[in-house]
């Protein structure tokens, strides 16, 4: 009976021991794979998505390599007996024991079908010139906006009001990231990854601009109008904040009819067409993108030259045209700070670092070029300026982030986080371009 019994105990141990050696090795695999976990049941887990809601960076290219390759699945225990044993070391306060895990590769007549892995330059490469090209379109985009929503057309923005004239594309924006950057990412995402960085991160990250919309509100500082600040403030965030709810409510409403109205049809293989998985696909598609890219800077280049000397708006937009890319390729950088916190223990995890910095930085500067054309006051040094103002430091900063990171947080077991992260960006932006653009003004008396 004693022999039994310890028999017994020894068998729950090793069933024990071989089931906490699998959840490690779940654990570590998943650490790999950085894609949106199902259930948040941790609040480090938690911490973590919420402040990569926006965007990640380069790090979501590597989480595609990663999650992409699928050559090995775990399946636990109960492995078919052609299965490849992997030994998995689990260290103890005295002893190495040693349990078997079993790793089954994927089935031999699928390993033909396999594409071959993309070498990592191009699918850089690719993903830069999609930001690059999507980022000159928001910029154009923006400019359109003003000019439609601005005192010459609709009359509904203007400079000296608290409906700034970047309020219709910030919320034009938040209301398609609702769309391309939340509900619809992930199908974007199967026919190529780069081209949903370059719609979220590039188009809709350069659409909006945070940078701008702080400039006006330390501009209505000057001027004395504080409560146009506040109401721009707040206004602002509530407008932008229910753009991107409706955004994908709307979005959510399409995809259900668009799933009904094929309901008895079978889709499962229409987007392998038009996958790009291979080296030649995506040759194909840098070559286009660069005939495309070339083709933007050199019409911004040569309008540019012929409208610099007028000092006119349009000499501004191609400027922003040519030096937008830059903006766009430096917040993407940054971006992959998100979710990663301070130090070796990721302290704050739950704060986008990257989207913080790109933001309060770009409104540093904005401030620090405003003041500049306020002491200059030439001509040649407005247009330069204005132009990276618009072009540079509005593709660095982003209000389409920004914001679902700010909805994120308001849906998660923490939602006072929200607004936390929302009144540190804007105190932040708004005292420092204080000091740098507001107490030179008031004290060199510029008009």
């Amino acid at each position: 009976m004693d022999c039994e019994n310890k028999d017994s105990e020894l068998r729950k141990f090793g069933s024990s021991r071989t089931s906490s050696a699998s959840s490690s090795l779940r654990r570590r695999s998943l650490s790999l794979s950085l894609s949106l976990p199902k259930h948040l049941n941790d609040d480090d887990d938690e911490n973590e998505s919420v402040s990569e809601a926006g965007d990640i960076g380069d790090r979501e290219l590597q989480s595609n390599r990663y999650s992409g390759s699928g050559r090995l699945r775990l399946i636990g225990e109960n492995a078919p007996e052609h299965g490849v044993v992997v030994p998995i070391s689990e260290d103890t306060s005295s002893v190495t024991p040693v349990f078997p895990i079993k790793l089954i590769s994927q089935p031999d007549h699928k390993k033909n079908d396999e594409k071959t892995e993309v070498p990592w330059v191009l699918e850089y490469t690719s993903c830069l010139l999609f930001l690059a090209v999507f980022g000159i379109l928001g910029v154009l985009l923006r400019y359109g906006l003003q000019k439609l929503f601005g005192p010459g057309i609709v009359g509904a923005t203007s400079d000296h009001s608290y409906m700034y004239l970047d309020l219709p594309s910030n919320m034009v924006g938040s209301f398609l990231m609702g769309w391309f950057g939340v509900v619809f990412k992930e199908d974007i995402s199967r026919i190529s990854s780069q081209l949903a960085i370059g719609l979220s991160t590039g188009f809709l990250g350069s659409l909006t601009t945070f940078s701008g919309w702080n400039q006006k509100m330390l501009e209505l500082s000057v001027e004395g109008q504080w409560v146009f600040v506040v109401l721009g403030y707040l206004l602002g965030l509530f407008l932008v904040a229910y753009s991107i709810i409706f955004g994908i409510e709307t979005a959510k409403g399409a995809n259900w009819l668009y799933c009904r109205a094929n309901m008895d049809s079978s889709n499962s293989g229409t987007d392998c067409h038009w996958r790009v998985d291979s080296c030649k696909r995506h040759l194909i598609v840098i070559l286009i993108l660069l005939l495309i890219l070339a083709s933007l800077w050199g019409m911004s280049i040569g309008l540019e030259v012929n409208e610099f000397s007028s000092g006119s708006p349009k000499a501004q937009l191609w400027l922003a045209c040519i030096v937008g890319p830059f903006g766009v390729w430096i917040r993407w950088f940054l971006a992959r700070l998100n979710g990663r916190g301070l130090g070796k223990s990721g302290l704050l995890k739950w704060v986008p670092f990257g989207t913080l910095i790109a933001n309060v930085s770009a409104a540093c500067i904005m401030a620090a070029l405003a003041t500049l054309k306020k002491a200059v006051n030439t001509e040649k040094c407005d247009t330069v300026a204005s132009g990276i103002q618009f072009g540079l430091l509005g593709c660095l900063s982003t209000v389409s982030t920004f914001i679902a990171e700010f909805h994120a947080m308001r849906g998660s077991k923490y939602p006072w986080r929200a607004y936390v992260y929302a009144l540190c960006t804007t105190l932040i932006s708004f005292v420092l371009g204080t000091v740098i653009y507001s107490v030179p003004v008031w004290v060199e008396n510029f008009n």
